[in-house]
């Protein structure tokens, strides 16, 4: 009888192991695959290699979410918060410009990001997300850029999809702003330096151009949706790099601070503007500081049993 307990137990045990070792390598084809598949897409520009590091780090299977503390200037005041930036790699379909749900050599390796700000302003809150799709590869401009905000007097949405040249539709609850479609020249977008920053920091855009700002931006000041002129630089103190962008017409100036070497974790930001009406009228400064960075397939973690995650993320 013991004997045979023990017979089961083995088996059991093999069982286990056995299954253990083909998961971890179903895992590691299937990242292979998706690395075979980014370097042999059909639809990027330059088809530009990507390093080892950059490959082991963005396509081993888990998004790098980092929380950070928020000062939110609005209405002339500052607000605590939080942000959260979420980046992950995923396919993108080239001509439909959303994620793809299957493999297909057409399709196009971005690594996205999703950008969450919350606070409160007085009584009610404020819910804000930007979503970029920037190609891995580098060569192309945003392919996709969204933003939306709610808060307890309505919401807002705008989209820009890169096609031959930018459409972009926008709505609103202001009567002012409606719904509009309009169509634009490629010029730098804001929104997609957050990504670039991540892939390869270097070839950042400097000096003096037309940019067009964040989405988010534009509509909390209630800008016209354009290209600006704008100056940027970059500098790198005691291992941290910064990234200032200048807008004279907005008299804005956004500042990225972010690691020198790769992943390029971003540290923080400062983004000065003056906005407002009337007495809430005045120059201000947002602020986001690092809390804590992970790695995880956030998309499986949804049960109550992994709350604990955002207490990891000081949320």
């Amino acid at each position: 009888m013991k004997h045979w307990i023990k017979l089961e137990l083995t088996v059991l045990l093999l069982a286990m192991c056995c299954g253990l070792f083909e998961s971890c390598k179903d895992k590691k084809s299937e990242r292979d695959a998706d690395i075979a598949m980014i370097e042999t897409s059909k639809n990027s520009v330059s088809n530009k290699p990507l390093s080892k590091e950059f490959k082991d780090y963005w396509y081993a299977g888990n998004a790098e979410i980092t929380s950070y503390d928020l000062e939110q200037a609005r209405y002339g005041e500052l607000r605590n918060g939080k942000a959260v930036l979420i980046y992950v790699t995923e396919p993108f379909v080239a001509d439909k410009q959303v994620k793809a749900d299957s493999k297909d050599p057409n399709n196009i390796p971005v690594l996205k990001l999703n950008s969450t700000k919350k606070y409160l302003t007085g009584i009610y809150p404020y819910a804000i997300m930007s979503s970029s799709f920037y190609p891995v590869h580098d060569d192309q401009h945003a392919l996709k850029v969204t933003f939306s905000a709610q808060e307890w007097c309505g919401q807002v949405f705008t989209q820009l999809n890169n096609r031959e040249q930018y459409d972009v539709r926008s709505f609103s609850y202001f009567e002012s702003e409606g719904d509009n479609e309009q169509k634009l020249e490629k010029e730098v977008l804001e929104n997609e330096l957050w990504n670039k920053i991540r892939i390869n920091p270097s070839a950042l855009p400097t000096g003096e151009f037309n940019m067009i700002p964040s989405f988010e931006y534009l509509r909390m000041a209630h800008k016209d949706l354009r290209s600006y002129k704008a100056n940027a630089s970059l500098d790198i103190i005691d291992g941290i790099q910064t990234y200032t962008i200048s807008y004279p017409e907005l008299n804005r100036v956004l500042e990225i601070k972010f690691g020198e070497k790769f992943p390029y974790t971003i540290e923080s930001w400062s983004d000065s503007f003056k906005g407002g009406y009337g007495d809430y009228a005045k120059t201000m400064v947002s602020k986001g500081t690092k809390i804590k960075t992970i790695k995880t397939p956030y998309w499986q973690q949804n049960r109550n049993k992994d709350l604990y995650l955002r207490d990891t993320l000081g949320l």
